[in-house]
């Protein structure tokens, strides 16, 4: 159910409140003014959450990049987590993954004509991203994973909240997962309740609503995990066994593959989760394990993982050839729920399309659509719902 992967640990809940004392305090200055807050002369939109671990930023930020990038020049600028490099880096196509993070080199391998970068201080990012000649013909920027870096003041703010992770049953680190106290979802324009389950009832999406008790400017959207066709990871993979006849090893690293789990579960003879950490390195020794975990599996037998996962055991020392020839990377997309695609996607593209720096496009129909009449004059301002 909603909280159903939510675990308290009680005895830390005072130095949650110290926790929440520190991060009130740097809320509320952003918010006096006292620390400062960059807007830039070009569309930027976040895609973040208040907790820590995954909610799908990266199919989210992947979803905006299908929607913008045939309409205009799209970069994209993460943190860059757990890379071996430091700095402001601008990925092509033979970046290696240790340089710029698992998530970054994935959408930069499927996305290369999108600009990728990876900065910690967002705000030197953007800048390069927009000044430097590589890059200077940039239209919108996605940050990946910068709700809480609030020295950039984004266009739209998205904040994801996993349906399994609700944040309205969580706490603050360290009892809890939570970054910041819950009304810090009163920043975002636009709130996703994301890996919701297929068979939602109505009655759940009301529930839903009224337990995360938005603002009316803030528009609240639903959305669920789709499948691509697997993908084979090495290129000793063989033909693979039908899903419905296969005992499968589920193999991933990420934060919350719960959801992804129970849809696979009726599809498969037999499904065996193997977790590890969110962007875990794989070693040798996680080889070995896994090397005899798929033994262990009787035949036909799959290896199925995620998109992320696989950009890192292809350089993981000490799998096997039974296991390379049967590991597969499920791609994932996510849907809109309860008709809310083309509402989303108007929103966004109108934002964009407005606030562009290039004329071209700030001068292109909308699609027939009437517009939003929520900025004025060239510079982007914040988005808001307020009228919608």
């Amino acid at each position: 159910m909603e909280g159903d992967l939510i675990k308290i640990n009680d005895w830390l809940l005072p130095l949650s409140w110290l926790y929440g004392v520190g991060v009130g305090v740097r809320n509320h200055l952003f918010d006096l003014g006292v620390l400062p807050q960059q807007e830039f002369s070009i569309p930027v939109i976040d895609v973040g959450n208040i907790t820590v671990g995954g909610s799908g930023k990266t199919p989210h930020v992947e979803y905006l990049i299908r929607l913008l990038h045939d309409k205009m020049k799209v970069g994209v600028l993460s943190r860059g987590y757990k890379r071996k490099s430091r700095g402001y880096v601008l990925a092509d196509n033979d970046t290696p993954m240790r340089t710029i993070g698992d998530e970054p080199f994935q959408m930069k391998r499927k996305f290369p004509d999108v600009y990728v970068a990876v900065d910690k201080n967002r705000r030197e990012g953007i800048q390069r991203l927009t000044d430097d000649e590589a890059t200077s013909d940039v239209d919108v920027i996605l940050l990946d994973d910068a709700y809480q870096h609030r020295y950039v003041k984004p266009g739209i703010n998205i904040l994801l909240v996993d349906y399994h992770r609700l944040i309205i049953y969580d706490k603050l680190l360290p009892a809890g997962r939570l970054r910041e106290p819950m009304k810090g979802k009163n920043r975002a324009d636009i709130v996703i309740v994301t890996k919701c389950p297929k068979d939602l009832k109505p009655m759940e999406f009301r529930v839903l609503t009224k337990a995360l008790d938005l603002f009316p400017y803030q528009a609240l959207f639903f959305t669920r995990i789709d499948y691509d066709e697997l993908a084979p990871v090495f290129p000793e993979a063989v033909s693979l066994p039908t899903l419905s006849s296969a005992n499968t090893l589920l193999l991933t690293g990420i934060a919350s593959p719960r959801q992804m789990e129970l849809d696979l579960k009726d599809r498969c003879r037999s499904i065996t989760p193997m977790s590890f950490g969110d962007h875990h390195q794989f070693t040798e020794k996680d080889a070995a394990r896994i090397n005899q975990a798929f033994a262990n599996l009787p035949e036909p037998r799959l290896i199925i993982t995620t998109e992320k996962d696989a950009t890192r055991l292809l350089s993981t020392n000490g799998l096997s050839l039974e296991v390379k020839k049967a590991l597969y990377a499920l791609p994932i997309r996510i849907r809109f729920m309860l008709d809310q695609e083309e509402n989303f996607n108007h929103k966004i593209i109108s934002y964009v399309h407005k606030n562009s720096r290039n004329s071209i496009l700030a001068k292109r129909k909308d699609d027939g659509k009437p517009k939003d009449s929520h900025h004025s004059g060239n510079r982007p301002g914040t988005i808001s719902f307020r009228d919608n």
